[in-house]
């Protein structure tokens, strides 16, 4: 099964498919939010919104571990996400999406793994599943819009936006995006052997990158105006996903843990 983590403005994605229930996952970590069953054509999907309905959760406090976790927990094997994030060059632009292939992480306070209670060490030498991001790309050459191949995702604590001394040094150490939600959601997805993919929606420009003052309204009013080119991005990439997937995200724990 295929999950889907909807970042900001992305709350309720199965309009396009036939709604089998919402259920709430207990977790070791707490509960999930509410997380949509539906079927796209023959696809059972399941669909949780990251920051809640009504986007009651800001970055710093979503419980990522739940998230991931929960959809392992329902049968996923692999996520496709989206996130709004800022541009570190004006060449790339507001509205335009970037599936990026590497990481920064400058997240301070997140539990971020697991493994508090032994040494797993997993590979993230390819972050991102090589195969959920060549299908991402490969359908992205047929929607309205520009898709980007590749780039570095910055994920900072938030939850303000970051200075531009910040986004000069992300730029200067080969950052392409900035956003908040990124970190440590792929890693967990790592943790528990589950592909993982995402969609960066660039929803403004980062800070001094343009001279404008950054406002969430900026942000909210670029992803409605783009949201139903990420929903057809999502869906006819799921469709186009292989059902038999031989990228070694399944067997990240191999190797990792000391025996």
């Amino acid at each position: 099964m295929m999950g889907i983590i909807g970042g900001t403005g992305v709350y309720r994605i199965v309009e396009r498919g036939d709604l089998k229930e919402k259920t709430i996952i207990n977790t070791p970590y707490g509960e999930s939010p509410p997380i949509s069953i539906f079927m796209l054509e023959d696809q059972e999907l399941a669909f949780l919104p990251r920051h809640k309905e009504g986007h009651d959760l800001p970055p710093h406090m979503i419980n990522y571990r739940a998230n991931v976790y929960a959809l392992k927990k329902l049968g996923v094997d692999g996520i496709l996400a989206t996130n709004a994030v800022g541009s570190l060059n004006e060449s790339l632009k507001p509205g335009e999406f970037l599936i990026p292939d590497d990481f920064l992480d400058f997240t301070r306070a997140r539990p971020f793994t697991f493994y508090n209670d032994r040494a797993v060490h997993v590979d993230v030498t390819q972050p991102y599943c090589p195969q959920l991001r060549e299908t991402l790309i490969s359908t992205g050459k047929k929607v309205d819009g520009r898709v980007v191949d590749g780039g570095v995702y910055v994920c900072t604590e938030g939850p303000r936006f970051e200075t531009p001394a910040e986004i000069h040094m992300f730029r200067q150490i080969g950052g392409a995006v900035v956003g908040m939600t990124g970190l440590p959601e792929v890693v967990l997805a790592r943790e528990l052997e589950m592909c993982y993919a995402t969609i960066c929606m660039v929803s403004n420009y980062a800070a001094s990158v343009s001279s404008e003052k950054i406002t969430i309204d900026e942000v909210f009013d670029v992803v409605e105006q783009k949201k139903k080119v990420l929903t057809e991005l999502i869906y006819n990439s799921i469709l186009n996903i292989p059902l038999d997937r031989n990228c070694p995200c399944s067997r990240a724990l191999e190797g990792a843990e000391i025996e």
